[in-house]
């Protein structure tokens, strides 16, 4: 459920109309409903109660890099989330959130020896140590300030995750984790290691996942794991679950309910006696969010359907030129007549597609429309291609809405650039 909807005819977000957004400030715009991320969050939480409590209560660590406004993570803070970060520049906004450093958890194959510096600095909660190389590197920083840091050990099961090729983490061929068959070795490598306090192993093997059966299949070997690694001797306390679970991108999909999830996790993991985290993005903030575009024209197509143009592009919304994904695409004052359309972008590429032979709301020059399901992997993947600039994001509560991210002119990214003296 979302707080998306038509009343008396106009698309409205809560209870502000989209129109209203559109004219005070411009589109292409992101728009999130403050309701709908505390309702996921809540209902996220809700499946996992049966997990543990007090000092075994699952920590859910939002994933920052779904969607890392500050706005949207201060939201989830109030919800008791913590952060899952893969980068300097997340851990530093999820602790502008409020997100206590105890409640982040460092994910991410390629952190450097600044970034393992910060996040000591920080005192984060745990690091996820993605190879035996990073591990002894942490180690040896840690050691050297007289410190000891929290890790797990990520493991790749080799389990195929059945989603798109570019978001699947746990397969053998991925760069992510230790591969299963070693994950005895290496453990035991980094367990001895001063300045490591490797208490557990961690887990994400893909995104937007629409069935848990593969999810079981990891889940059930990472169980097997801890039981091998608890008869060699070692303790283990912590397991990350990581995050993946999919979203209706498309009206009538049903992907397994969180409470479905839930009960499965809860059937998988008995007997463990740990403390679990998970690391849910695109199902909380997915359907929280949409792309608020303008009708530029439409232009008259040569056989097929004509092109619906619009000033949302794929530098605003990569998802569908990268992954061919799909958005429902709507009028935000629906007429009640449809036309079949393909829906692009201005910008100067083939791929700036968002949708070919696509039955929709009829449309016309100046008309507003919107991308559903935009809140994850929408803004944070924007870029300044074709010199655009970068887009705005608002968020709404109830009747009132704020500008969270100010819409960047490409003159202000261009006033970052310098022309050399060699060059004058």
């Amino acid at each position: 459920m979302d707080h998306f909807s038509l009343k008396s005819g106009v698309m409205h977000a809560e209870d502000v109309a989209l129109p209203r957004i559109a004219e005070e400030v411009g589109t292409p715009v992101y728009v999130y409903s403050r309701a709908t991320l505390e309702r996921h969050a809540q209902v996220f939480k809700a499946a996992l109660s049966g997990l543990g409590s007090g000092d075994r209560a699952p920590l859910i660590a939002f994933a920052v890099k779904s969607n890392p406004n500050l706005s949207v993570l201060k939201v989830l803070q109030r919800q008791g989330f913590g952060a899952d970060v893969v980068s300097g520049g997340e851990l530093i906004r999820a602790l502008a959130a409020g997100m206590a450093p105890e409640d982040v958890v460092f994910s991410g194959v390629g952190k450097t020896s600044a970034e393992l510096e910060l996040g000591l600095d920080k005192q984060i909660g745990q690091f996820n140590i993605e190879s035996s190389e990073e591990g002894r590197e942490l180690a040896a920083i840690a050691s050297a300030r007289g410190e000891e840091a929290s890790a797990v050990l990520r493991i790749n099961p080799d389990v195929d995750a059945k989603t798109h090729e570019k978001i699947s983490t746990g397969k053998a061929e991925n760069k992510f984790g230790v591969p299963l068959i070693r994950a005895r070795e290496v453990y035991s490598e980094l367990a001895g290691l001063a300045g490591l306090n490797l208490r557990g192993v961690a887990i994400h093997i893909g995104s937007q996942l629409l069935d848990l059966e593969p999810l079981e299949t990891a889940f059930a070997k990472v169980g097997a794991l801890v039981s091998d690694l608890r008869a060699a001797g070692h303790t283990i306390t912590h397991v990350d679950l990581g995050g993946g679970l999919g979203v209706p991108y498309k009206a009538g999909e049903t992907p397994p309910s969180p409470a479905e999830y839930g009960a499965m996790v809860e059937r998988a993991t008995k007997g463990w006696d740990v403390r679990l985290a998970f690391e849910p993005g695109r199902v909380i903030a997915g359907n929280a969010g949409i792309l608020l575009t303008r009708v530029v024209r439409v232009k008259r197509g040569g056989n097929g359907p004509p092109f619906v143009i619009v000033d949302a592009a794929m530098n605003d919304l990569a998802r569908p030129a990268l992954y061919g994904a799909w958005h429902d695409f709507e009028a935000v004052e629906p007429s009640g007549e449809r036309m079949t359309a393909n829906i692009v972008g201005p910008i100067c590429e083939t791929g700036d597609t968002f949708a070919k032979d696509r039955e929709c709301d009829a449309l016309q020059s100046g008309d507003l429309a919107i991308f559903r399901t935009a809140g994850a992997y929408g803004a944070t993947m924007a870029s300044s291609y074709n010199s655009r600039g970068f887009v705005a994001e608002v968020m709404v509560d109830g009747d009132q809405f704020a500008v969270v991210a100010d819409r960047i002119a490409a003159s202000a990214i261009m006033d970052a650039e310098r022309v050399p003296d060699f060059l004058a």
